[in-house]
């Protein structure tokens, strides 16, 4: 099953609430990514910002005033559920009023957390589950990496009929918060791969460069050729398949 990704048109930059170590260093950290609801509660209650709960809103508010409905990434991890996005959904949908979806789920484990690019690239997320058609939705993970998994939730609820407006995590690199692709490196991406490299992109992955996130294309544009890019894909894919079969 190959994960649907939809353009991504003017889409706001992610809503990152804290400093990577303020969360990865906090003790509920492990914990809640393993699965414990009441880790998960107590990390998100310590670390996530008001500020930025309030800069959500204000930035809805300019956008007619929605009162969207927030979808968290259920991720599945060598330890168990990750419980850290659930926890930040309904601290949000306290805080906001907004109602917290409980039916999309992820249903693949790609054990994204610690792997290389390669890895992230290679393991696509890939979600299910109900989507109210006309509905608008803000999406909700943890960490916000090279943002695929976001794109693959997104995805999900915009080929279903959803209308994703903005994407929030409670930690981040700081340049992972840009998820649209630019013009600018769609063209750098282009013009040093070609155009069979895409080709071959849309088959393996059922989409085109304009759907990549901006921290993908930069990864792939950062890359020494097509013929590399095709190499490690494979190479990513055959450690998966051996860590399955073991």
């Amino acid at each position: 099953m190959t994960p649907p990704r939809t353009p991504w048109h003017d889409f706001p930059d992610v809503f990152i609430h804290a400093a990577e170590p303020v969360v990865k260093l906090h003790e509920h950290y492990a914990p809640a990514k393993s699965g414990n609801a009441d880790a998960a509660a107590a990390l998100v209650t310590a670390t996530y910002s008001p500020s930025r709960t309030m800069a959500l809103a204000q930035w809805m508010a300019r956008q007619g005033g929605q009162h969207p409905t927030l979808v968290s990434a259920h991720a599945y991890e060598n330890e168990g559920v990750n419980a850290i996005p659930e926890a930040l959904a309904d601290v949000l949908g306290r805080q906001l009023g907004w109602p917290v979806d409980g039916d999309i789920l992820q249903v693949n484990v790609v054990a994204h957390t610690g792997a290389d690019g390669w890895s992230r690239l290679a393991r696509p997320a890939a979600f299910d589950g109900t989507v109210v058609h006309g509905a608008s939705y803000v999406l909700v993970d943890d960490f916000v990496g090279m943002g695929g998994t976001l794109a693959n939730l997104k995805g999900h609820l915009e080929s279903h009929g959803g209308h994703v407006l903005a994407a929030v995590a409670l930690t981040g690199k700081p340049h992972s918060a840009k998820l649209a692709v630019t013009s600018e490196r769609l063209r750098e991406l282009r013009a040093k791969h070609g155009h069979d490299l895409e080709t071959w992109w849309q088959r393996k992955f059922g989409h085109a460069f304009d759907a990549l996130t901006e921290s993908e294309a930069r990864y792939l544009a950062r890359t020494a050729d097509a013929h590399t890019i095709r190499d490690r894909i494979a190479a990513a894919e055959q450690t998966r398949d051996r860590s399955a079969g073991g």
